[in-house]
């Protein structure tokens, strides 16, 4: 984090003059600036922000108005909410129908995930996958270590899905499901579990759970004797599908970023 411009006026910010000799510019943003530029408010809203205390830069309340920072590299929080820093990357949350492949490519002609995303000029990738007959929410990116650290499973970012099972569910399988179930590749346990609607022969379920095994949560469901007719995964970490209609896309918002950066370590 830079120090504030010696002699400047804190609260004007009119950039460089034509002309001027680029080696003696401040080096970095006016902090406020790189607030506004995010959304946050306007200039001297963030300003406010700052002489309330609410601003920090790398661990540090900042409240000078004249500091400035580099904005791709500064950690910077608001109400102790992360803000993305600048970056080139882009962050894309898809609701994946059924009968969509989890690929950005298939030999088989079938519809991939690059079909839904076609009208981005960004090459993307896909974060983790989806079963075909699953569908719901799946994360695309640019950004190569944020996909690593979002699919391992050591960073802990939690999963949530609803499942349509065969009944009748009893009160007993939650229990049994946080307990912990061998698989044939090993122990599961749930992170969450409730039943959101049971009648008879069917049941709605909610499983949350930070595993991203191969059809994990088909597996798990099925060896406790509620195999899955129908699965969709609603949210990942704070990024729900709310109102996304199947086959829409949008840019995860700054606060969900921010918490996914968070959570991630990055």
């Amino acid at each position: 984090m830079a120090e504030p411009d010696a002699g400047s006026d804190p609260r004007s910010d009119p950039g460089p003059e034509a002309g001027s000799d680029s080696e003696s510019e401040p080096v970095g943003v006016r902090l406020q600036k790189v607030l506004a530029a995010s959304g946050i408010a306007s200039r001297r809203g963030c300003e406010e922000l700052m002489s309330a205390g609410r601003v920090e830069v790398d661990g540090e309340v900042v409240t000078r108005l004249g500091v400035r920072v580099d904005p791709e590299t500064a950690l910077i929080r608001v109400d102790g909410k992360r803000l993305p820093t600048a970056s080139r990357h882009v962050y894309v949350v898809l609701n994946k129908p059924r009968g969509v492949v989890s690929t950005m490519a298939d030999p088989q002609g079938r519809r991939t995930l690059s079909d839904l995303v076609a009208d981005r000029p960004e090459r993307l990738f896909h974060v983790g996958r989806l079963d075909t007959d699953t569908e719901g929410l799946i994360l695309l990116t640019n950004d190569g270590e944020f996909a690593h650290r979002m699919a391992h499973p050591s960073f802990g970012v939690l999963k949530t899905y609803v499942a349509e099972v065969t009944g009748p569910v009893t009160g007993k399988l939650g229990r049994e499901l946080r307990a912990g179930v061998t698989l044939e590749d090993g122990p599961v346990s749930v992170d969450g579990f409730r039943v959101i609607e049971a009648g008879g022969r069917r049941a709605i379920v909610e499983v949350v759970l930070h595993e991203g095994r191969k059809h994990i949560v088909r597996r798990l469901l099925a060896q406790v004797g509620h195999p899955v007719q129908r699965l969709s995964r609603t949210a990942i970490g704070p990024v729900r599908v709310g109102d996304l209609r199947a086959g829409r896309h949008r840019e995860l918002t700054r606060s969900e970023l921010g918490a996914l950066l968070d959570e991630t370590g990055l």
